[in-house]
């Protein structure tokens, strides 16, 4: 028997494929290539993109095999699932009023100081049960895949010790076992120093010594992240920290040149981390270092957006150097409350100077090079996992363009249809 089609789309006005060349990340001017198709369509079998192209080539390659189900686009854009590669998404609550204190001109760091930010969020998530850790975010989550998300990651780094830090990795795991998407776990027990931890060095020697190895064992987590900055782990501890986890396995991360550029950017490209986040005060010396390097710059616009700032990361003159960038929207309590990829794009280009095509490529493969799933997802090709979203606009730069409105009407991850709204044809603009 003929292999079933699955899920057939046809009729697509602009298909993007955001495709690169098997290489590496899209760079420099090859960012700005969004690997537009027109009048296109996808066939879907197994979970992977069978067949893509011209809508009539498409048809003509599926043939006579049965199909399970056809979505007619009316001209509507498709694109990848969005991939959010920096999320702190397993919480406990929200800090709005440390928004209005920044408003007000309180510093980042003056909220730290007085108990505020992390330190708050490690508190709270100390005293919430593990049950209800876990349904707060699964709920979160649901939210995030109706945006168009079809894989995250997600950090821990609110427990600050071995069991908190525990309970949100197997959280972080239930949810990548009972949700519909994709979740790559980060180990990040070096996101503050808890007080509990007040000699120097201390708590460094307390991670090498025995959480890390107790991560390692327990495998939860892909990869390890530090926040490299001021007042939280120096270059040096942010080394001892990453060298622990390249021995247990690990693949690397940094959060780095965020409040103060103290280095971070080159340690990681010295280290061969897959990525290193933020980049809001990289120095020249920073970009170069990236630009030459296979190390992925992923920006997080929406953390400028949250502390109420005006400083965003150089966007234009990492592309410009030819160094690889990423786009994720940095979701926590406090500091980037909101999770919607969109408006990352929208603030991307409108604060940051990203073109529409090299915002959406940013976020589609090559921030799935930025946690190691290049070859599964990021892309519109053949052989990949047809994780796919449906806008509601005519044009790709309506996303946006069209800030403040969710454009999303279907969601597909894995050739499945995890989401999709009712009636939105009745409600559309699309086609007049």
């Amino acid at each position: 028997m003929s292999e079933t089609i699955d899920l057939l789309l046809l009729g697509a006005g602009q298909m993007i494929t955001s495709r690169s060349d098997g290489n590496g990340p899209l760079r420099g001017k090859n960012l700005s290539d969004a690997g537009i198709l027109r009048d296109s369509a996808i066939a879907i079998a197994g979970g992977r993109i069978l067949a893509i192209g011209k809508t009539d080539s498409v048809k003509k390659e599926v043939g006579q095999r049965p199909v399970s189900r056809v979505i007619e686009l009316g001209g509507r854009v498709v694109m990848p699932g969005w991939v959010d590669p920096h999320t702190h998404a397993v919480f406990p609550r929200y800090r709005a009023d440390e928004y209005e204190a920044r408003i007000r001109g309180d510093s980042y760091l003056e909220i730290e100081r007085r108990g505020g930010g992390i330190k708050r969020t490690v508190r709270e998530l100390r005293e919430m049960g593990e049950e209800d850790l876990y349904e707060i975010s699964r709920r979160r989550l649901l939210k995030m895949i109706r945006t168009g998300v079809t894989t995250i990651e997600i950090k821990s780094g609110y427990g600050l010790d071995l069991e908190n830090e525990l309970k949100m990795l197997r959280v972080i795991s239930r949810l990548a076992e009972d949700m519909a998407i994709d979740i790559v776990p980060t180990f990040m027990g070096a996101h503050q120093k808890p007080p509990e931890f007040a000699g120097k060095g201390e708590y460094v020697k307390f991670l090498i010594a025995e959480v890390i190895p107790e991560v390692a064992r327990l495998g939860k987590a892909k990869y390890i992240d530090v926040f490299c900055e001021k007042d939280v782990f120096d270059l040096d501890e942010t080394r001892q920290i990453l060298a622990a986890g390249k021995e247990h396995g690990f693949g690397l991360k940094l959060h780095a040149d965020e409040i103060f550029a103290i280095g971070g950017t080159e340690l990681a490209v010295e280290l061969g981390a897959v990525s290193v986040d933020h980049l809001t005060k990289i120095t020249e010396t920073g970009i170069e270092a990236l630009s030459h390097s296979g190390t992925i710059g992923v920006l997080l616009p929406g953390t400028s957006f949250g502390l109420a700032s005006s400083s965003f990361a150089p966007a234009r003159k990492l592309v410009s150097s030819g160094a690889a960038i990423a786009l994720a929207t940095d979701f926590n309590p406090g500091s980037a409350p909101s999770f919607s990829m969109p408006l990352a794009i929208s603030i991307a280009c409108s604060q940051m100077g990203l073109l529409p095509s090299e915002a959406i490529n940013a976020s589609t493969i090559n921030a799935a090079y930025s946690i190691g799933m290049q070859k599964e997802i990021g892309s519109l090709e053949k052989g990949k996992k047809a994780d796919i979203v449906v806008y509601d606009v005519e044009d790709y730069r309506e996303i946006p363009s069209r800030a403040g409105t969710d454009h999303s009407v279907i969601v597909i991850k894995e050739g499945n249809v995890i989401w999709e709204m009712q009636d939105y044809e009745s409600r559309s603009e699309v086609g007049f």
